[in-house]
């Protein structure tokens, strides 16, 4: 059920129709565009706004954006075919592989695929204070690593990083705090020594102002290894140089670490494929209409477009990017093998299914966890989880 919160607080994006360029006329979409995004003020919603003026702007679509706090609230609408494109963080991945929040009798595995998503300056990864004279992620062997309770994401990914270093959560001290911001402040306040967050986030700028100070080590590129081991905790984590942020980053002293893409426009396997191809297309020839009106959206550059990545790109995207000289024949392989997996995954629950699972929501998810892997299993896939 769509959040009535989230519906009242849609916004219309309004401005003033140009004339159509030539390239622009090539473009058509529909009267209005839907999109959902997370919350109000956050990056993610301010670069879709900065889109949707675009889409108004240059092709004459009014743009509305929804706002919405969590993941299943943003997927909703689009799969009720209310919205036309959503602005998913890590969570697209979880919703494609049917775990924690989507490990549900309401979802399961969705086929859900991405069409351009933002890589910008910043890196994700655990910043640790600098007090306790740690230098690379293997010294956090014995250190209090924070979690948020409820959080699987920023665990997933805090695990990740630890997996990069040949680490376990069994190797560290697990401290959990109610929410992200507590996390930080417990960091803040010597509560723990590590936590995950963005390089660029308000959070970590106060830690590198307090008395502990802050610090990423870096990930080498050159570790093929502790790269292997991360994406078997994390495969959405892409190799990134940090220029940006809370600690000693510059375009020319970058640091090697990890990162995602955020936002990750997102849309069903079934959305026809014209219509994703042209809300894509548009967003490829508007970019210089929105990529300097909010921070991060110049990470949607079609040149800085993350690379066989862990959801695969829509076949409409897929032809946008193909125009743009974006796309390669290694991609094509890639973004095979993905879609093939979404297609056992989603198999793999309509059988779960039928089985009548467990009425029961922990044993249910259980259940599927079990189903889920043995699938994947038996397909040669990686089971993340």
């Amino acid at each position: 059920m769509i959040n009535s919160k989230m519906m009242l607080a849609a916004i219309a994006l309004t401005g003033t129709a140009v004339a159509a360029s030539t390239a622009a006329a090539q473009v058509k979409l529909p009267p209005s565009v839907t999109m959902t995004a997370y919350d109000t003020g956050t990056s993610g919603f301010n670069i879709t706004v900065a889109v949707g003026k675009m889409l108004k702007d240059k092709y004459g679509a009014d743009a509305r954006v929804l706002p919405a706090g969590n993941d299943v609230a943003r997927l909703q609408p689009l799969r009720l075919k209310r919205a036309s494109i959503s602005a998913m963080g890590v969570g697209v991945y979880f919703a494609q592989e049917g775990v924690f929040e989507f490990a549900t009798r309401e979802w399961g595995p969705q086929p859900i695929q991405i069409t351009l998503s933002s890589i910008d300056c910043n890196g994700l990864s655990l910043a640790v204070a600098a007090d306790t004279g740690v230098k690379s992620y293997a010294d956090l062997k014995g250190k209090r690593i924070g979690f948020v309770v409820g959080s699987p994401a920023l665990n997933q990914n805090a695990l990740a990083v630890l997996a990069f270093a040949n680490l376990t959560a069994k190797d560290v001290k697990i401290v959990e705090f109610a929410g992200n911001n507590a996390m930080w402040k417990g960091i803040i306040n010597n509560d723990t020594d590590a936590v995950f967050g963005s390089t660029i986030s308000g959070p970590a700028k106060e830690l590198q102002t307090s008395p502990r100070g802050i610090i990423w080590p870096a990930m080498p590129f050159s570790d093929k290894a502790g790269w292997e081991r991360m994406r078997k905790v994390g495969p959405y984590f892409t190799e990134h140089k940090a220029t940006c942020g809370a600690g000693e980053f510059s375009k020319e002293k970058p640091v090697e670490v990890g990162t995602y893409p955020y936002p990750i426009y997102s849309v069903y396997a079934g959305q026809p494929e014209d219509e994703v191809y042209m809300l894509t297309k548009a967003m490829i020839e508007g970019y210089d209409g929105y990529k300097d009106n909010a921070p991060g959206a110049s990470g949607l550059s079609v040149k800085a477009q993350a690379k066989n990545w862990a959801v695969p790109t829509h076949k409409g995207a897929v032809k946008a990017l193909k125009e743009a000289g974006a796309w390669s024949d290694d991609q094509e392989k890639h973004n095979n093998g993905l879609l093939k997996r979404q297609e056992i995954l989603i198999a793999a629950w309509d059988g779960f299914m039928k089985g009548n699972p467990s009425a029961d929501a922990a044993k249910f998810a259980e259940e599927w966890m079990a189903v889920r892997k043995a699938v994947l299993s038996k397909a040669g896939l990686i089971d993340t989880f």
